[in-house]
């Protein structure tokens, strides 16, 4: 196991440097200047503006930048907000655990919806739960995520007053109070994104749960005497979870992309909000950075579902 996980880490490297090098010159080749704004200041002398732009290397080839931020960022220099005037990795590690919070409780939510409804629903096919639970899931997973996010302020935030459509890091409360709030207003975000996921893995669990049930072990295990219900944990779920481990981490850019949506219409303050606003400042070092870690939690994600695999399978062998 140890060999196999050294030898992944060692992996990711590359793919790391590659989606590096994609996104620098997308940003780099892509129109605006972050310093557009000073050229239309009478205010501020030409000197001022071409040592501004020398100190940041804007006006050097495009190779030779991306050399400075790579080495810059071996070295924990993430790069300097053009827009916020603070150290990068200062925004986002002020912004990234609530969008860790955020993004985690919602994945808890949709895998306590998808795997019982699944379950359930393959277990006795085409009976009235299985038709309520498959169009609510083809419901569900047919709504994005700002449609719903939007039904839900209306209904519980504006006709019923229950819950805040805004979230605020500045709560005034503590102890338990705090909690509380803090609860209260994650409830809405967490469950715009839950229900999208649970809907989509609801529909894929009941599918490998039907594919694996008509296997001849199951049929050998039921022949067998065994109790349903252990047949049902110990020789269908843990087989049929290995392509849904799969979905899932093939899934995580969606789920991000989710998370951007949503942390928008909640006004969320993680990093997908910090994400926007730096686009729609045309702040590339706020950009480049948010978006590299997103690529990188891609990729920590795909490690965890291929470790996950020798858990549900004794079959696979890390060598």
């Amino acid at each position: 196991m140890s060999r196999y996980l050294i030898r992944r880490l060692l992996i990711t490297v590359p793919s790391l440097l590659g989606i590096s090098v994609v996104l620098f010159t997308v940003l780099a080749l892509a129109p605006g200047d972050p310093f557009g704004e000073l050229a239309t200041n009478p205010a501020i002398p030409a000197s001022v503006q071409a040592a501004l732009r020398a100190k940041f290397g804007l006006d050097d080839p495009v190779p030779m930048r991306y050399l400075h931020w790579l080495g810059a960022m071996l070295h924990g220099d993430w790069g300097f907000s053009f827009v916020s005037r603070v150290n990068v990795d200062t925004l986002i590690m002020q912004r990234l655990p609530t969008t860790l919070g955020v993004i985690g409780a919602s994945q808890v939510v949709a895998l306590l919806i998808a795997l019982p409804v699944g379950i359930f629903a393959a277990t006795r096919p085409y009976s009235i739960f299985d038709q309520i639970a498959s169009t609510f899931a083809l419901i569900g997973f047919s709504l994005p995520t700002f449609f719903t996010g939007i039904v839900f302020i209306l209904v519980f935030s504006i006709e019923l007053d229950w819950l805040p459509f805004v979230f605020r890091s500045d709560l005034a409360a503590t102890g338990l109070a705090w909690w509380w709030e803090e609860i209260r207003q994650s409830i809405m975000p967490v469950a715009v994104l839950g229900l999208f996921q649970g809907a989509t893995w609801t529909r894929f669990v009941r599918s490998a749960v039907l594919d694996v049930i008509r296997m001849d072990y199951v049929t050998t295990a039921r022949a067998k005497g065994l109790a349903e219900g252990g047949v049902v944990i110990k020789h269908i779920v843990r087989n049929a979870l290995i392509p849904v481990v799969t979905l899932i981490a093939l899934q995580m850019p969606i789920v991000f992309g989710g998370a951007i949506v949503t942390e928008q219409i909640f006004r969320v303050p993680g990093i997908g909000s910090l994400l926007i606003s730096a686009i729609l400042a045309n702040d590339t070092p706020v950009i480049m950075a948010v978006t590299f870690v997103f690529a990188c939690l891609v990729i920590l994600f795909n490690l965890i579902a291929d470790l996950l695999y020798g858990w549900l399978d004794p079959r696979i062998s890390y060598r």
